[in-house]
């Protein structure tokens, strides 16, 4: 039997694209999924796909920018699944074009409040329900990029900061799970280039890139590691990209 299969997994931005790859992969290998995202329906459709897989994909209404509806998926997970083994904090925004000396205030703002506040607050949740439910081999996984290690463009700085602030927070929360004695992970994966709706167009085809389910299979890898190893940090990029 997989590793995987039987347990708990929340997945942000599961509607489409890198979210939507990894919550498919992640139910072909038996987990119980809940997907979170806005355009619930876009999960419901993939669910409906999944029906004769070994596992099964739960499609929640949440808007992670908002407290409580982040923690009124964790208490359906609690009530319907009875906990979470696994976190993947998917949900970003990337502004194109939108620069430190002439950005909007206003688009800064939504960036820090889906890449950074929504990010903790749904790790913050996950992991008092792994305590609630005395679950200490459980994994959360950010979904970073490689933004989060050296800003590439003048155009998407306040983004690469919102990445950083992942890379910070990874090490951090580490740091944090093993001074309380916790068996509990941290993992973060920092794609290049992916062939997703958050990228314009014209970027995507200027160079090389990857496909989302090249990250799901990056996830899978990392949660199927031996309890007594932990991916710290997971840098892929597609072949022949300069970036």
């Amino acid at each position: 039997m997989d590793r995987l299969e039987g347990r708990v997994a929340v997945v942000t931005g599961a509607s489409s694209g890198i979210g939507a790859a990894i919550a498919q992969e992640l139910v072909k290998k038996g987990v119980k999924v809940v997907g979170l995202a806005r355009r619930v329906e876009k999960i419901e459709e993939l669910a409906a796909k999944l029906k004769s897989e070994k596992g099964e994909l739960h499609a929640l209404k949440c808007d992670v920018t908002i407290e409580e509806e982040i923690k009124t998926s964790f208490e359906y997970v609690k009530s319907k699944l009875g906990g979470v083994h696994i976190l993947i904090n998917n949900a970003g925004l990337m502004i194109y074009t939108n620069t430190l000396i002439d950005g909007s205030t206003e688009e800064w703002r939504k960036m820090l409040d889906i890449n950074v506040l929504a990010l903790n607050v749904c790790t913050r949740e996950a992991i008092k329900l792994m305590k609630e439910e005395d679950i200490d081999d459980g994994h959360i996984v950010h979904i970073n990029s490689i933004c989060g290690h050296s800003p590439p463009s003048e155009h998407i700085v306040m983004y690469a900061a919102t990445k950083h602030a992942v890379t910070a927070l990874t090490e951090g929360l580490r740091r944090e799970l093993v001074k309380q004695n916790s068996k509990i992970r941290v993992s973060s994966i920092s794609p290049g280039m992916v062939k997703t709706d958050m990228a314009p167009k014209f970027i995507i085809e200027s160079m090389p890139s990857m496909n989302p389910e090249d990250i799901a299979d990056a996830v899978v890898y990392v949660l199927g590691t031996p309890q007594h190893v932990q991916v710290h940090e997971l840098t892929i990029r597609p072949t022949g990209n300069v970036l």
